[in-house]
C-alpha cells in the first residue's frame, strides 16, 4: 500500500514515535510524506520516504494530487485540533478527496493504530475488491 504521512508541527514528535513503534509494518508499504515529517520519521526510523514539500509550501497539495490519481491508499494525518491553522481549507479538500476516493484517514493516534492493525490483519485488502484497477503494492 502507498501511505501518505503528515503532521502538524505540534504533532510531529508524535508521528515519529508512531512511525517508530509500528516501524515494522510501515517498512512493508511505500511511504511519503510532507517535508519535515517526512524527514524527522526517516531520519528516526531508518524508513525510505518519499518526501514532498514542506506542508506550508505546498506539501499537502502534492499529497491530495496524489489522492485524486488514487496513488495513496492510506492517510495518517495527525492533526492539532487546539491551534487554528492558515492551510485549514486545504485540510478540509484533502479530508474530501479522502471522502470521495475511500482513502482510510487517521487524523489522531488512536484512529491510526486501529488502521495499522486492521493493515497488519490484512482488512484493507477489500480496496482491491471494490476498485481492482488500483495499484496496491
Amino acid at each position: 500500500m502507498n501511505i501518505a504521512l503528515i503532521a502538524h508541527d505540534a504533532k510531529k514528535e508524535l508521528m515519529t514515535q508512531f512511525c517508530i513503534a509500528y516501524c515494522g509494518t510501515l517498512s512493508k508499504h511505500s511511504l511519503c510524506a510532507t517535508g519535515t515529517t517526512g524527514k524527522m520519521v526517516s531520519e528516526a526510523t531508518g524508513l525510505d520516504i518519499v518526501k514532498f514539500l514542506c506542508g506550508y509550501q505546498g506539501g499537502e497539495e502534492q499529497i491530495s494530487a496524489r489522492i485524486a490519481c488514487n496513488e495513496i491508499d492510506l492517510l495518517l494525518l495527525f492533526r492539532d485540533p487546539l491551534t487554528a491553522k492558515p492551510n485549514e481549507p486545504n485540510e478540509a479538500n484533502l479530508l474530501r478527496l479522502c471522502d470521495v476516493h475511500n482513502i482510510p484517514v487517521a487524523t489522531n493516534i488512536a484512529t491510526a493504530e486501529a488502521l495499522i492493525m486492521a493493515l497488519e490483519r490484512g482488512d484493507l485488502d477489500w480496496r482491491e475488491i471494490v476498485n481492482p484497477k488500483r495499484s496496491i503494492n
